[in-house]
């Protein structure tokens, strides 16, 4: 076995045995957050740096008062979090909201920044997801933790055919945010299969987000272009 592949065991058996870290998510609510600095003047709400500052605030906050691992309820703290998230969410649907609406009418936002707005929504919308789908998952990641065979919204390669991964494997946010890639990517399932009703709405959401994103910045990028 190469050390790489020792390495790789190692950490999953840790995040098996002690939980899943939360650091992961957290990391992709604060690049979203970042990501909204790029977009061009006349998406942003407000002043530039406003937003992302108090969602910024919010965020840290989070941080502050959530353990390394996800082995306990706390109720109090998983709304807070799922608040947090919501509200960034809400934030990048606003901006979504806002880019459509100058990619439609054919105003304002021009060149290099009506694509590189797009491409900040998109990746932010990447990123964004993976944290919903980790969160939603057989009740988020102290549930799948305490309880192996609670039922799952998402049915991965590994439940099929558990003989490729260790025993009493758990998708981390690494696979969940590969999910939300390629669901943006191919705007439908690959090899992640959504089970729940709620799966399959979130993974719609998600797929329509990313198709309305995609095709009207390339069909206004060329028509620039033309």
């Amino acid at each position: 076995m190469s050390r790489r592949l020792q390495l790789e065991n190692a950490r999953l058996r840790d995040r098996l045995e002690r939980g899943d870290p939360y650091w992961p998510a957290q990391l992709a609510v604060g690049l979203a957050i970042v990501l909204h600095l790029a977009l061009a003047n006349q998406v942003i709400i407000g002043p530039r740096y406003l937003v992302p500052i108090l969602e910024g605030v919010l965020l840290a906050a989070l941080v502050y008062v959530t353990p390394m691992r996800a082995t306990e309820h706390r109720v109090g703290q998983r709304r807070f979090a799922l608040t947090v998230v919501a509200v960034v969410s809400l934030v990048n649907i606003v901006l979504l909201v806002r880019l459509i609406d100058h990619l439609v009418n054919g105003s304002a936002i021009h060149g290099k920044p009506l694509i590189l707005s797009g491409a900040v929504l998109w990746v932010t919308n990447v990123l964004l997801f993976a944290v919903w789908f980790w969160e939603m998952d057989r009740g988020g990641p102290v549930a799948r933790y305490l309880n192996l065979h609670a039922m799952v919204d998402f049915e991965f390669p590994q439940m099929d055919n558990p003989q490729l991964a260790p025993k009493g494997w758990r998708p981390g946010f690494l696979d969940y945010l590969y999910v939300s890639l390629t669901n943006s990517t191919a705007f439908s399932p690959t090899d992640t299969m959504p089970l729940t009703h709620t799966a399959k709405i979130v993974m719609g959401i998600e797929s329509v987000t990313a198709l309305l994103t995609v095709g009207l910045v390339i069909a206004r990028a060329v028509n620039i272009l033309g």
